[in-house]
């Protein structure tokens, strides 16, 4: 397996797990919102945090626009997208505040413009979301700006994934697999296939979880995911699509650190006595 670098972070095999806390919509269009879901990741000490960005009006019809929606914003779906999008003004502030807390943060763009918007803060990575890992374009585009690439899996097959794959040819990139259903369900999750996805693709493969409750997370871990991502909020009962799919605080905190202690309980893989052992064997064993 490769390792790829991420800002100052090496990412792969036999690293620490790489966390990423998602804020996506989370922020619910308040960046006051957004900068405590920052400082909860660095808290409860995340590597990064990332977004979502968006044309609105490129990544949705004219139809999926005008559709009737009830929400904080208006009641139509356009008037919901239009206002959980930050602009120019929110994530220079963003870009600021994560200097400024030596946090990376990076974001997945669903359109090149949003790529060229992004890439005026010279990110550390880029994401691709499962739903933009059919659009060639996209990746071409993404694959340009020469930086490593985390590519998430859901609603794919091998054939999308090695397509994909064949797209980004050449770029630093990191699988991830997902489970497109917010929440998943524990029956939907195959984490076997992040060591399927290992061995076929000897590539860094993380996982992106959805699912309620944070022991799915520490399994992905031990079954070899080198990247953990999973959206963050103040409290599920929040309003939002993503809110009852994310971890909450205390959680978030609880999962990073029974995941350092994982990697600490994994060890070197060799069998052998250890200098702690000697008294106890000197002690117990009949036969030395």
């Amino acid at each position: 397996m490769n390792i790829v670098k991420i800002g100052s972070k090496c990412v792969g095999s036999n690293q620490p797990v790489f966390f990423i806390a998602e804020i996506g919509i989370n922020h619910n269009g308040d960046l006051a919102i957004a900068k405590k879901l920052i400082d909860i990741a660095i808290e409860s000490g995340c590597d990064a945090v990332k977004f979502q960005k968006r044309t609105v009006e490129v990544v949705y019809s004219e139809e999926e626009l005008a559709r009737p929606r009830e929400s904080p914003f208006g009641k139509t779906n356009g008037d919901l997208k239009r206002g959980l999008e930050f602009g120019q003004k929110e994530y220079e502030e963003i870009d600021r505040y994560c200097r400024k807390k030596n946090i990376m943060w990076f974001a997945s763009s669903w359109d090149e413009a949003s790529v060229d918007f992004i890439e005026q803060f010279d990110p550390p990575c880029y994401k691709i979301a499962s739903a933009s890992i059919t659009d060639t374009d996209l990746l071409e585009h993404v694959a340009d700006k020469g930086k490593a690439i985390i590519m998430s899996t859901g609603m794919s097959d091998h054939k999308i994934i090695r397509d994909a794959i064949k797209a980004l040819e050449g770029v630093d990139l990191v699988l991830m697999h997902t489970v497109s259903t917010y929440p998943a369900k524990l029956e939907e999750l195959n984490l076997s296939a992040i060591q399927t996805m290992v061995r076929t693709y000897d590539l860094p493969t993380g996982y992106s979880g959805h699912e309620v409750g944070l022991f799915p997370s520490l399994c992905a871990a031990v079954l070899g995911a080198c990247v953990i991502e999973r959206h963050i909020t103040l409290d599920r009962s929040m309003w939002g699509t993503d809110q009852s799919a994310s971890v909450e605080p205390h959680g978030l905190k609880k999962l990073i650190e029974e995941i350092r202690d994982w990697e600490t309980a994994r060890g070197n893989g060799v069998k052998s006595i250890l200098d702690s052992e000697i008294p106890v064997m000197k002690k117990l064993r009949r036969v030395q």
